[in-house]
């Protein structure tokens, strides 16, 4: 039996996975490990949201252990930079937590592009705090105040007597843009807001600050913070299957119709039974639920 073994290296931010394949169990050959002679796939990039890197790179992870002649680099760069880069040929698929914009549907159609949105997965913003924080539930309407700058205290929703931490995406995010849309109807945040570049950022940055509040995809939640009811509603896999949390959201995988067929074929394993079966594992809702 062959042995697959998939390696990430990290180039500047971006992760560069390849799948090798060692020497037969069975012995035949000279045994010296030295990987099978084929020619490896076209080279498949994804790039943009970092909400999507938990599934993106789960599924990597086990699509080259079937498709080991492949290779395939991730970077979480936004949803805004992932598609500009689809759309000048940078990349091969774009990954995506917002609908296009009508300025990139207009800059691709002036490009001769057609860009087809695939939901691969359903998400939630989860509002976290520190898991110290006492502070366990939120209205809508305070949550919005606290990102206005109307409630800077968490002792106004029932906490301590210590000023809130408010941490933002970057304005390029679609997490970004997907929060200023539901939670503050598109008015403008309060401009002492800390900015995290990544979902992973912001986890890491409300972990480490007792006062802090932000918001992440629910790929993003562990032990080191908690999340906050919002109108009685915690962001969890269930209630984003059933529509009953307000801040919920499709994931999507964009791409140009001129894919190669590599891209194709990883594109098809995200939208198929395994690439879906992956989704639980990894904290969110299947695209078909």
């Amino acid at each position: 039996m062959r042995k697959i073994g998939v390696w990430a290296f990290c180039l500047g931010g971006l992760l560069v996975f390849l799948a090798s394949c060692g020497p037969s169990d069975t012995g035949s050959g000279s045994g010296s490990g030295a990987p099978l002679d084929r020619p490896r796939g076209e080279t498949v990039r994804v790039s943009g949201s970092t909400t999507l890197l938990p599934i993106t790179l789960k599924a990597v992870e086990e699509y080259l252990k079937e498709n080991p002649a492949e290779i395939v680099t991730v970077s979480g760069t936004g949803t805004g930079e992932g598609v500009k880069s689809l759309i000048d040929g940078v990349v091969d698929l774009a990954a995506a937590s917002r609908e296009l914009k009508p300025a990139e549907e207009k800059r691709a159609r002036e490009k001769g592009l057609t860009l087809t949105g695939h939901v691969v997965a359903r998400d939630a913003l989860a509002v976290i705090v520190h898991k110290d924080n006492p502070v366990q539930a939120l209205t809508m309407a305070q949550l919005r105040g606290i990102y206005l700058g109307a409630i800077r205290d968490w002792s106004e929703v029932g906490g301590e007597a210590r000023l809130i931490t408010a941490i933002n995406r970057d304005s390029s995010s679609g997490t970004f843009e997907m929060w200023v849309e539901k939670v503050l109807l598109g008015q403008k945040h309060r401009p002492d807001a800390q900015v995290q570049s990544s979902s992973g950022a912001v986890a890491y940055a409300v972990a480490g600050n007792r006062h802090a509040i932000g918001y992440v995809g629910l790929g993003f939640l562990d032990g080191q913070v908690k999340t906050i009811a919002i109108d009685g509603t915690r962001a969890t896999l269930a209630t984003v299957t059933e529509g009953s949390y307000a801040i919920s959201r499709p994931l999507f995988i964009f791409s140009r119709a001129d894919a190669s067929s590599s891209a194709r074929r990883f594109l098809g394993y995200l939208l198929g039974s395994e690439g879906q079966g992956l989704l639980a594992a990894e904290g969110f809702a299947p695209a078909g639920d």
